[in-house]
């Protein structure tokens, strides 16, 4: 895929999302990344509503550090794998806490050398807190770059470089509008290929008609 085509393909899907955004409650960088450390296998809506009462209570790393492992896994317990989240938060609120003043910094380095957060976290947080990063690649972006054509690559990192190539600076619209585009349209299951604005590029119409 040519970077041309590519943005071009962008266009479309931003024509008809043009208020794609992270569906995430927040009001800081890390109520943010506690968010998607969430969001991990669960849905936004579920964590908002997780969340609601969590940064009621605890909404910087010093608060999160006071509630502690066995009252952070209570609330938390709806998210899934809670012992795991757990820990990633409150590791992630001692680093940021002792190494940051307790601001999540522009540093994918460091946040991906907490044990926990991996490159697509890193990247959602970094896009959208600094609009930088590259893009996050979660199972709706390599869905879509899969069928669209966008990517070749056969693991999320793999697909993400290619994706940061194709948009350069345009890295958090392209991560929103495709997360967008597969939550909303293009779904796994009885994805609505009438509605979509790219039909022409979609690999997956092709496979589907040749079978």
């Amino acid at each position: 895929m040519n970077i041309q085509k590519a943005n071009l393909i962008l266009d479309k899907i931003v024509v008809t999302f043009p208020n794609a955004h992270c569906e995430l409650n927040y009001n800081s960088g890390f109520e943010l990344l506690v968010a998607v450390v969430l969001s991990a296998q669960c849905t936004d809506r579920r964590v908002n509503v997780v969340t609601k009462e969590l940064f009621g209570i605890a909404n910087t790393a010093d608060k999160m550090l006071e509630l502690g492992q066995e009252r952070l896994e209570k609330i938390i317990y709806p998210c899934g794998f809670y012992n795991q989240k757990a820990q990633t938060i409150l590791q992630a609120s001692s680093r940021i806490k002792l190494e940051h003043g307790g601001n999540v910094p522009n540093d994918f380095d460091f946040l991906t050398s907490i044990k926990g957060i991996g490159r697509k976290t890193a990247n959602v947080v970094l896009s959208e807190l600094f609009n930088g990063g590259g893009i996050a690649v979660d199972t709706h972006v390599f869905r879509v770059a899969k069928r669209l054509g966008l990517a070749a690559g056969n693991t999320p990192e793999k697909v993400e470089k290619e994706l940061t190539v194709l948009y350069g600076d345009r890295t958090k619209a392209a991560h929103q509008s495709l997360v967008f585009f597969g939550r909303y349209l293009c779904r796994a299951i009885k994805p609505l290929c009438t509605e979509c604005p790219v039909k022409e590029n979609c690999l997956f119409q092709i496979m589907q008609k040749s079978n």
